[in-house]
């Protein structure tokens, strides 16, 4: 999976073309974007959603 998402990455693609990333996908996730917008989202996430119960259980890495 590691070449996989490496080359995809490498020619400009993405990790995911629907539906967000998914957990399976998580770690590469800071490969595709930067940890700005990582923790641009976890801030969203918190300020919309202070008690994380829309979609419980799960998280931005």
């Amino acid at each position: 999976m590691d070449e996989i998402f490496d080359t995809a990455l490498k020619l400009q693609g993405t990790l995911s073309g629907e539906h967000g990333i998914g957990m399976a996908k998580a770690k590469w996730m800071e490969k595709e974007t930067n940890r700005a917008t990582i923790n641009f989202s976890k801030n969203l996430r918190r300020a919309l959603d202070p008690k994380y119960l829309f979609n419980a259980g799960k998280k931005i890495i």
